[in-house]
């Protein structure tokens, strides 16, 4: 579970080698299936990028990665293990590539729309229980709920400048910033529970980055699983 150069000796690298060890512990539990999700993922990672791949994508895109991010996908691995069904391999969302401003990622190169929690409702249809039972009422309704969905809603200007890192079930998902003023810190999407877009936090932290995400949940995990 070594990365694709040597894990430079810096505070980042060490977080790196931290990572690692503590994955490492957790493969040696007998129930891994007391940490959501980690059933799928089983504690392991995806091999290492390299630098010429890393580098390729952050030239399509226009963009820099994180340091921190960036680093994980040379020194620790392209995805794999991770909160709760496991972090996205580059490029890829639930296992399969996904393409810049279609439908759901948005412009890369562009910043990030928000700095403060976002959950901007306004021009939801309202359902009338009243013309419930009237034929085709329901259908209309349909329509314009996706019409305001695609429109407003989950358009995906308001991803712009994240890409998507972690699903954490039930279509609800964790992204990171790369571009713009909240460049390197990871954001929450409920908005298929209409609560929006926030900031993620851990403990007392407002922000967190990349990597402070992941070691909070490789420490949450080593405690439920008494291995630390």
């Amino acid at each position: 579970m070594t990365g694709s150069a040597i894990i430079p000796d810096s505070p980042l690298g060490r977080q790196y080698v931290a990572i690692l060890g503590g994955l490492r512990k957790l493969q040696s539990s007998a129930d891994p299936a007391k940490v959501f999700g980690a059933t799928t993922h089983q504690f392991r990672l995806n091999a290492p990028l390299d630098e010429r791949t890393v580098s390729a994508f952050e030239a399509e895109h226009r963009v820099q990665l994180p340091e921190d991010y960036r680093g994980f996908l040379l020194h620790v691995g392209d995805g794999g293990a991770g909160p709760a069904y496991g972090v996205f391999r580059l490029g890829q969302m639930d296992d399969e590539q996904w393409k810049e401003n279609n439908d759901f990622v948005g412009v890369l190169s562009l910043p990030f729309p928000h700095t403060l929690r976002w959950n901007d409702l306004t021009g939801k249809p309202e359902f009338d229980e009243s013309q419930e039972a009237n034929e085709g009422y329901e259908d209309a309704y349909g329509e314009l709920m996706q019409a305001w969905q695609d429109e407003h809603y989950w358009n995906t200007r308001h991803i712009n400048g994240a890409i998507p890192i972690c699903h954490l079930g039930c279509a609800l998902r964790d992204w990171l910033v790369i571009t713009g003023p909240e460049a390197g810190h990871v954001w929450c999407d409920n908005r298929v529970d209409e609560k929006g877009l926030s900031p993620a936090e851990t403990g007392t932290k407002e922000r967190v980055t990349f990597v402070e995400w992941y070691l909070a949940w490789l420490d949450d995990a080593l405690k439920t699983l008494s291995v630390i």
